[in-house]
């Protein structure tokens, strides 16, 4: 895969990240706390598959995604674990509200997520955007 395209699927879930965390502020704004949930879990996940991918690292599933993660980035503490413990609350979380019956979050739960997931994207930018 050319450079070229390598930065642009970067760039691409970079940007995902960000449009998928403005989706999770607008449903939380009108109280669908589930699928905010669901979308502060997604806006992570792209950011962290385009840190992945720029240092090379693969994952075939949302558990590989987070094993690698935690492998590469928070066990080294690259990322600070308290991010890292957000991602892996978010991850389970996720889970939690798509398929189980009968489990709501509520604005007491997700609320205080948006400000750890906007610094984990930060984060993750300023880590590719490092590497040249």
């Amino acid at each position: 895969m050319t450079k070229s395209i390598r930065q642009d699927y970067i760039s691409y879930r970079l940007k995902s990240s960000k449009e998928t965390l403005e989706a999770a502020r607008l449903l939380a704004k009108n109280e669908h706390w589930n699928s905010a949930i669901n979308r502060l879990y997604y806006s992570c996940f792209y950011a962290i598959s385009a840190l992945l991918y720029k240092y090379d690292i693969n994952a075939n599933s949302h558990a590989g995604l987070k094993h690698q993660f935690t492998l590469h980035f928070i066990k080294t503490e690259v990322i600070d674990k308290e991010l890292g413990r957000v991602f892996i609350e978010l991850f389970d979380w996720r889970q939690k509200g798509d398929y189980d019956d009968f489990y709501d979050f509520d604005k007491d739960k997700t609320m205080p997520l948006f400000k750890p997931v906007e610094t984990l994207i930060e984060t993750v930018e300023s880590l590719i955007k490092d590497k040249k």
